[in-house]
C-alpha cells in the first residue's frame, strides 16, 4: 500500500459522539412512534436528504416533518429532539487531531445540516471555547453547504479534486459502512471506525 499522506474524517460518530437512539426517544416522548420508518443511521427518506444537502430551509423542514409524521410539533420541540443525538467531543480527540495535522493533510467531510451545525457551534463555544474546528483541518466540507452528501461519489471527488489529492494516498475514516463503500468506489483507502471499539488515536497506528 502506498504511504498515506492525507486523512479525511467523518464528523458525527468519529469526532463528535452520537447516539441516534436519544433522538428516537425524544421524538417518542412527543408522540412519534415510527421515526425509524423515516430516519436511521443507515437510511433516511428524501426529506432528510434535502435537509442535509441544503435544498430546503429549516422552516420548510419543520413544516414538512410535521406533515410526514402527522404531528403539530413546534420548531423548538423538533430541534431539541433532532439535536438530542449529538453528545459531544472528548478533549482527547482534539489532542489527537492536533498531532495528526502535524503529520498529514487533514480534512473534515460530513453529512450534516444547518440545525445540527448551529447546535454543534454553540456546544463548541460553551464547552471548549472554540468557534469551529478549522484549526485542525486543511479544509472542512459540510453536505448542507456544498449540496452533496455521502455515499455519492461526487462528494468524495470534490474533496480529492479541490485539494489535488491522490486517492491511493488518502485514508477516509467513517463509522457508516455505506459511506465506506462509496469511498472505495473512487479509489480511497478506508477505515471503518466503530466508536464502541476504536479510539481516534488508533489512526496513528494504521497509517
Amino acid at each position: 500500500m502506498e504511504t498515506i499522506k492525507n486523512l479525511i474524517f467523518d464528523y458525527g460518530g468519529v469526532i463528535i459522539d452520537l447516539d441516534y437512539n436519544r433522538t428516537k426517544i425524544q421524538f417518542k416522548k412527543l408522540g412519534v412512534e415510527n421515526l425509524d420508518a423515516h430516519f436511521t443511521q443507515i437510511k433516511q427518506t428524501r426529506l432528510f436528504d434535502d435537509l442535509d444537502t441544503g435544498r430546503i430551509s429549516n422552516t420548510d423542514f419543520h413544516a414538512q416533518l410535521n406533515q410526514l409524521l402527522n404531528t403539530k410539533l413546534s420548531d423548538k420541540e423538533i430541534d431539541f429532539a433532532w439535536n438530542a443525538m449529538l453528545i459531544g467531543i472528548k478533549q482527547q480527540k482534539f489532542e489527537v487531531l492536533k498531532e495528526l495535522k502535524k503529520q498529514y493533510r487533514t480534512f473534515l467531510l460530513s453529512n450534516t445540516n444547518a440545525i445540527h451545525l448551529k447546535s454543534i457551534s454553540d456546544y463548541l463555544i460553551k464547552s471548549h471555547r472554540k468557534e469551529n474546528l478549522t484549526e485542525y483541518f486543511d479544509e472542512t466540507y459540510y453536505s448542507c453547504e456544498i449540496g452533496l452528501r455521502k455515499p455519492g461519489p461526487e462528494i468524495f471527488l470534490k474533496v480529492l479534486n479541490d485539494n489535488n489529492l491522490n486517492p491511493s494516498e488518502t485514508l477516509f475514516i467513517d463509522d457508516s459502512l455505506q459511506h465506506i463503500e462509496g469511498a472505495k468506489k473512487v479509489g480511497l483507502k478506508t477505515f471503518h471506525y466503530n466508536p464502541s471499539i476504536h479510539s481516534l488515536g488508533e489512526i496513528i497506528l494504521i497509517t
